[in-house]
């Protein structure tokens, strides 16, 4: 790849831009002094020249994919949005292929295959990569089965790294090799590339039947269960592998304060890593020394067919099909798309606190909940609060449950209206 780089700063009308030639393409960055990152100071030109220092793992991971662009316009504290449609004012080389969802809808998705590609997603305020895990010339056998390790509230990043162990043990027991990484959030990701044989709803059984495993060879620690109030311990989210749905890449940023970035890791470096070691400001200088520790990752693709055969096992022994996302259709085989507290016979006593379009915002009733309901609170652990992020076609929003499991039953409280919409949707 073309190693130069040549920049120079024009003024027209009221901003500045930066116009940086890379590879042979002039890319324009609109407002580069603008600030994304208000407490580390982090502008968008930072953000630039972030993933052109890591162009080649970014590009490793997330290059020749269709991607979400994941945009933050006015900076990490504000809105974001989904945008699954590419711009369509956009440059002639920026490349983008078709895309039909399960919901029936299409749209002509980015596929970043340079430098010059990243370099305008981030002017567009994209921090994260969202790739599919597919590839531009063959939409509809994925080529990578994505193991996502996300800890419900309260389970320490240690457990983690010990779930990501049984996930690398299980992966070579069934003649697979996981690249595990940091999500740059609370949790972790294994990637496995796979032959683009199968289709996603057979990728997906694999997926359903690794978490099921990884459950089975550590049950105090992990578990494979869809609805949150089943849940303890580390999340192994099978779904992750649905149609449609995509992850942060390797060396994608993070939205959080210290711009962590998702860092791939060598297995060697698990046990000992810390997601904070990873941010904005620090990758470059290690892919620098090191190179990307995902290099090989393309050179192991492995068989499905054994993840597959234990997937028929489970079915014989009466594990049907799990839960699919909200947005899916109901599935052939799927069980009761019904949260156990729902069910006739409940089995957690689960109420709602609040909906709100930002979480802040929905924490705060969850405050205001708890001060009515003092007693009540104090028996509440971290994993009895369900905060959900729940997406919808362009954006977020957040919703605050909380399960009553550990509170006496003389101490709950029953369910009330929703906290109040002058509070929670107050924001502009």
């Amino acid at each position: 790849m073309d190693a130069r780089i040549t920049s120079k700063m024009e003024t027209s009308g009221k901003a500045d831009r930066e116009v940086l030639t890379l590879d042979g393409v002039e890319v324009s960055i609109s407002n580069p002094d603008k600030v994304l990152f208000p407490q580390s100071k982090h502008t968008k030109l930072d953000v630039v020249r972030y993933y052109l220092a890591v162009a080649d793992g970014a590009l490793r991971g997330a290059g020749g994919r269709p991607n979400v662009l994941v945009r933050y316009p006015n900076g990490i504290d504000e809105d974001h949005f989904y945008q699954k449609r590419a711009p369509k004012s956009r440059p002639a080389w920026v490349e983008v292929v078709e895309l039909r969802f399960p919901s029936g809808r299409a749209a002509k998705e980015v596929v970043p295959r340079d430098r010059g590609a990243l370099a305008w997603m981030a002017n567009l305020a994209c921090l994260e990569l969202h790739p599919h895990p597919v590839r531009a010339e063959d939409l509809d056998h994925p080529d990578e089965l994505r193991v996502d390790l996300d800890p419900v509230p309260g389970v320490e990043w240690a457990q983690v790294r010990e779930v990501a162990g049984v996930v690398e043990e299980t992966l070579k027991d069934l003649g697979l090799v996981g690249w595990p990484k940091t999500s740059g959030s609370r949790g972790m990701h294994v990637n496995v590339r796979i032959e683009p044989r199968w289709g996603f709803d057979d990728v997906r059984r694999a997926a359903l039947a690794l978490a099921r495993e990884v459950e089975r060879r550590a049950p105090s620690i992990a578990t494979s269960r869809w609805w949150k109030e089943e849940r303890h311990g580390v999340f192994v989210d099978y779904n992750q592998n649905a149609k449609d749905r995509t992850v942060a890449a390797a060396y994608s940023i993070r939205p959080n304060p210290e711009a962590r970035v998702s860092a791939p890791l060598d297995w060697s470096e698990v046990a000992t890593c810390e997601p904070g070691d990873f941010t904005l400001a620090a990758m470059p200088a290690r892919f620098a020394e090191i190179g990307d520790r995902h290099q090989e990752i393309d050179q192991h693709p492995g068989s499905i067919e054994s993840l597959l055969e234990l997937s028929a096992r489970h079915e014989r022994e009466g594990l049907g099909d799990a839960p699919w996302p909200p947005q899916y259709r109901k599935q052939p085989g799927e069980p009761p798309r019904v949260q156990p507290s729902k069910r006739r016979t409940p089995k957690h006593p689960l109420i709602e606190i609040g909906r709100a379009k930002h979480k802040e915002d929905a924490l705060a009733g969850l405050e205001r909940w708890k001060e009515r309901h003092p007693e009540a609170a104090a028996h509440l652990q971290p994993a009895d609060v369900l905060v959900d992020s729940m997406r919808g076609r362009w954006s977020t929003w957040t919703r605050i449950r909380i399960n009553l499991q550990h509170v006496p039953d003389e101490l709950r409280p029953p369910q009330e209206p929703l906290d109040s919409d002058e509070k929670i949707f107050s924001r502009s």
